[in-house]
């Protein structure tokens, strides 16, 4: 018992070192694969992605999906508890799950983990959320989340997205376009761009009047990293 004891010890000592490694490596370097993505891939939905730093993403981008998808992402420490007893609540008297992640959360999931509702899923989500916001910070967490997000079948990340619906880079999406984008991540092989979706044509105008309404925000200016022009200039 003692040296089947030792094992287990070890190998979990062995374990935490080794993701602790890579959560703080992921700091600087984007994940090579997770297992969404290749999950995509053997569906059958093929693995479009491009990688891009933070220069090369159109501040419209990150400003889109923060309006679509955690509009308190610049307050919260990664999880967003009225959002998630809102949430609980509904899911107890309705058949339909509403969903309560923050933006965090998914990068957690996305990066770390795999599809699915159960507890135990949820739980190591808890658990890469806190560490990805106390190592990483909210700027990389939302520079990751615009790599790793699904944002059509097959389609990860918003280099890609921006390619495939619109034949033009991340840094030149429109406010518009990059709205529609962010307008299908709550489902986004049901939601799509092309052709525009129902769902999609309909939100994407609430989401670019969000955009207008968080842009003045200070807290999300310092994330979208938005210079603006010198008095006299």
């Amino acid at each position: 018992m003692k040296r089947a004891w030792l094992i287990l010890r070890n190998t979990f000592l062995i374990l935490f070192i080794a993701q602790l490694i890579y959560i703080v490596t992921l700091k600087w370097v984007f994940p090579p694969i997770t297992m969404v993505q290749l999950s995509s891939w053997i569906d059958g939905y093929g693995l479009k992605r491009d990688y891009v730093t933070h220069e090369k993403i159109s501040p419209q981008a990150g400003l889109a999906v923060i309006a679509a998808e955690d509009q308190l992402f610049p307050d919260h420490n990664g999880f967003d508890l009225k959002s998630i007893q809102k949430a609980l609540a509904h899911n107890e008297k309705s058949k339909r799950i509403r969903g309560a992640s923050t933006i965090s959360q998914q990068v957690a999931k996305n990066v770390f983990l795999w599809n699915g509702r159960s507890w135990f899923r949820k739980g190591l989500e808890v658990y890469f959320t806190f560490m990805i916001e106390t190592i990483w910070g909210k700027k990389r967490i939302l520079e990751v989340y615009l790599n790793v997000a699904e944002m059509g079948k097959g389609v990860f990340g918003i280099e890609a997205a921006s390619q495939q619906y619109f034949r033009k880079s991340a840094k030149k999406l429109s406010k518009s376009e990059a709205a529609m984008i962010a307008a299908c991540l709550p489902n986004p092989k049901k939601y799509t761009i092309k052709p525009l979706s129902k769902v999609v044509k309909r939100r994407y105008p609430w989401v670019e009047n969000q955009m207008r309404n968080l842009y003045p925000d200070k807290d999300i200016q310092l994330l979208l990293e938005v210079q603006k022009p010198k008095s006299g200039a």
